[in-house]
């Protein structure tokens, strides 16, 4: 018998992958490895699949990188990526095990050298100013008399209080209709759209606004970022009724600015530029008035000078005649220069009345108290006809009250008259259906009583 053998074995063991088990060994650990970094370089190959994800590449000078963005933060981005654009990029290094390809799944995208917002800025204001939206020649002009001003801003800040001030002051019988909405923060954009929207409607009263202010007080870009969004620029192109933008201070420029058909320095001179003060149009008046005196002496001069060269032509002999018909000639120009300085004077006063007159239409307050007078007078005859209705079905419901009260069960029981039950409480109608010995109850007009069945007498027939 042979001796028992060792057999040893010095190959290496080995350990064969699947390709998706190595692929995934490999992802766990670049992530494990690779999170939250931060890569900077060139964007190419950019292209936005129809899900909304981004796919693009970064590279540098000898080197470049396979990314993602997926369309969660996607859409969050201010600025619109495209090729040649230097970003940085915040993300986490993963491997797409498909392809076997190791990619970038970027979270956050920041351009190089500008901010993200001022990017956008400049890339939609490059984008509309091609669309011609900023073109001077599609600006709406302005109404001179603006009847109804309608006003979209915040309900709560100085901004709608300064303007209000200011409208007073230059006119105290404008209408002023407020749109109240959020001018910072998400869906602002969309509210101030949503208010240029119903400003063009056709109004219940078939009174439109004529002429449309919308801005905000002063801040940082961000908190103005609500009037650079495109939906808000395209709302203000598209408006029928002229929109003037007043926001922030004199330095602060939005999209809204450059769309709008005049911009603002500020909400207090949009207030002011929207339309002429009275002591402006007495100064136009007054204006009109020295210019008409001039002409009138300007035309005087000149029957003057014709009247001194006809006596210098004509000789002394003719001086009287030449005298009388100048004199008359002159008497007769300027008749007609008062007549119709005075002709154009009441027709500038009847201009301005009839404004004035058109303006003091909208005073609100004796439109207001004759509405509380006819709200008044209609309530108190509503009062009136409840009061005859409530008489009329009470007399009619009386009668009928005292002939249920008649035919109640309780009236009879206090003419004499009891209902007799049995123990399970059902009512006894003849003697046969109880026997002796049970319980019973007897219901009185007042109160009742326990009794127990002593005989049964049945009915006779």
């Amino acid at each position: 018998m042979e001796p028992d053998q060792f057999h040893l074995n010095f190959l290496p063991e080995r350990k064969i992958f699947k390709i998706s088990e190595l692929s995934r060994r490999v992802r766990e650990r670049l992530e494990a490895d690779f999170s939250n970094i931060w890569v900077e370089g060139e964007i190419s190959n950019f292209s936005r699949a129809a899900s909304g994800h981004l796919y693009f590449s970064l590279k540098d000078e000898s080197a470049q990188l396979r990314c993602v963005c997926f369309r969660q933060q996607a859409r969050l981005l201010k600025f619109r990526p495209e090729d040649g654009l230097e970003i940085i990029v915040r993300g986490s290094i993963s491997v797409y095990e498909r392809r076997g390809e190791y990619q970038l799944v970027a979270e956050y995208l920041e351009p190089r050298g500008v901010g993200a917002l001022q990017l956008a800025f400049e890339q939609l204001k490059q984008k509309l100013a091609a669309e011609g939206l900023f073109d001077s020649a599609g600006k709406k002009p302005l109404p001179r008399f603006p009847r109804r001003i309608g006003i979209i801003t915040s309900p709560t800040g100085a901004v709608i209080q300064d303007m209000i001030r200011v409208l007073e002051r230059r006119h105290k019988n404008l209408h002023l209709l407020l749109y109240p909405v959020r001018v910072q923060g998400d869906g602002a954009a969309g509210e101030m759209v949503e208010a240029l929207r119903a400003f063009n409607a056709e109004p219940p009263n078939g009174v439109p606004v004529d002429v449309i202010i919308i801005g905000r007080g002063g801040g940082s870009l961000e908190d103005l970022w609500a009037f650079n969004e495109e939906n808000l620029a395209r709302a203000i192109a598209t408006s029928r009724v002229p929109v003037i933008s007043a926001v922030g201070h004199e330095t602060d420029f939005t999209i809204a600015d450059f769309v709008a058909d005049l911009r603002a320095p500020t909400p207090s001179a949009a207030a002011e530029l929207v339309i002429e003060t009275q002591q402006q149009l007495e100064k136009q008046i007054a204006t009109m008035e020295e210019s008409l005196r001039r002409e009138m002496q300007y035309r005087l001069l000149g029957c003057q000078q014709r009247l001194t060269e006809l006596v210098a032509r004509r000789g002394f002999q003719d001086l009287r005649m030449v005298v009388a018909q100048a004199a008359q000639r002159a008497d007769d120009a300027a008749a007609r220069l008062v007549e119709s300085t005075y002709a154009a004077l009441r027709l500038l006063r009847h201009r301005w009345e009839e404004r004035d007159a058109f303006l003091r239409h909208f005073d609100l307050r004796g439109r207001q108290e004759r509405l509380r007078l006819l709200w008044s007078r209609h309530t108190a005859n509503l009062a009136h006809g409840m009061q005859l209705r409530i008489a009329e079905k009470r007399g009619l419901l009386d009668p009928l009250q005292a002939q249920l009260e008649q035919l109640s069960p309780k009236r009879i029981l206090e003419r004499g008259y009891a209902i007799v039950k049995d123990s399970s409480g059902n009512v006894l109608r003849r003697a046969a259906d109880s026997s002796a010995g049970e319980s019973i109850t007897v219901q009185l007009g007042a109160g009742h009583l326990e009794a127990d069945v002593k005989k049964v007498i049945p009915e006779q027939s």
